[in-house]
């Protein structure tokens, strides 16, 4: 559905968008994720059309854009701010955009029945922009897209100012209405939890350039390198040396987790003996008791955080530069263990996520 190909975006000596490639299938959801000013939102704004690539192409649905202006592209896109018109009420601010398609009345009724419907607003259309909560404005503004029926939604962090309950909600709503619909999402976003609850497949982005493509699942356990891995979660790392390779596996030493064999990545890149490991704070997990496991290691508790369901739990392990952020649940009395005490961890190797230093 769209196909961008070696796009790169400058304004005078600063690049916001560096050589991005990419291609999106037909009735995906897709993400652009990265912190601030990594070029998600200027590549989001290209393929809507309000700016225009300094090398490069973009196509959608087959066709150049080149020279084709937003108002005739087969995309719509929904603003962070909503962009709702004050002065009007629900049924007018969704049928804004059909204005200019001169349809009949019962027409562009019809349609935007069908839109709010689609929404969970049916019966709202008579309520005025001013009496919306939060959550009411921003399906507005997704009703008001949608109607248009258009191939692509572009969708520009269109949940950062709702509160975390109403948040989550809207996730699963985007999510549900995105398979109702059946055309194609891209959502701009620097939440990563956001976008693994959401997506088919996601692009994470630094500095104007995507560093890795993937399923949420392949990203969060099969990260390409320390950068990607740090951004999404928490991970803790281990310095490693190298002492044996093949194409399948990797074999390091470490001052902490002792020899360690582990999956080779297959866009792992050797840099001379130097490696890191990388491990989910969730993969560690506590031994209680008498348990023991052919993967452990010991240490001492220096800290903890409670978070309800589970605690983080900060692990000084002899050897290792950085203590180890361990998250354990609740109901296995995480919450009760104190600073200072003793503790054993097991782990799986394949857990470990081999990367280049």
């Amino acid at each position: 559905m769209i196909e961008i190909s070696s796009v790169s975006r400058s304004y005078g000596a600063f690049k916001a968008l560096d050589n991005a490639s990419l291609s999106i299938t037909k009735g995906e959801f897709f993400s652009l994720l990265g912190p601030s000013g990594c070029g998600k939102t200027t590549l989001l704004r290209m393929i809507a059309g309000f700016d225009t690539p300094t090398s490069g192409t973009i196509s959608v649905d087959g066709q150049p854009m080149d020279g084709i202006p937003a108002n005739r592209r087969p995309t719509n896109m929904v603003f962070q701010s909503y962009a709702i018109f004050p002065h009007l009420n629900v049924a007018q601010n969704v049928a804004y955009g059909l204005k200019r398609l001169r349809l009949p009345s019962a027409e562009e009724k019809r349609r935007v029945e069908e839109a709010l419907a689609q929404v969970s607003l049916s019966g709202l259309d008579a309520r005025g922009a001013t009496e919306l909560s939060g959550g009411q404005r921003q399906r507005v503004a997704l009703a008001r897209a949608l109607v248009m029926r258009p191939k692509v939604l572009l969708l520009d962090e269109p949940l950062s100012a709702l509160d975390k309950k109403l948040r989550e909600q809207m996730q699963v709503e985007l999510r549900r209405l995105q398979q109702a619909v059946g055309i194609t999402f891209v959502l701009v976003t620097h939440d990563q939890y956001e976008a693994l609850g959401m997506s088919d497949r996601i692009a994470v982005m630094f500095g104007g350039r995507i560093a890795q493509v993937a399923a949420p699942k392949e990203i969060y356990q099969r990260p390409v390198n320390r950068q990607v891995a740090d951004f999404l979660g928490g991970m803790n790392f281990v310095k490693a040396e190298i002492v044996e390779e093949n194409a399948a596996s990797i074999t390091v030493d470490t001052t902490g987790f002792g020899r360690v064999r582990t999956d080779k990545p297959q866009a792992f890149v050797r840099n001379g003996k130097a490696a890191t490991l990388g491990i989910r704070p969730e993969r560690l997990r506590v031994l209680w008791d008498d348990a023991t496991s052919p993967h452990e290691v010991s240490g001492k508790v220096v800290d903890r955080h409670y978070f309800g369901e589970i605690t983080h739990l900060i692990v000084e392990v002899p050897g290792l530069e950085k203590p180890l952020s361990v998250s354990e649940t609740n109901n296995f009395g995480a919450d009760d263990i104190p600073v200072g005490a003793p503790i054993r961890l097991a782990y799986d190797p394949d857990a470990l996520v081999a990367m280049a230093d």
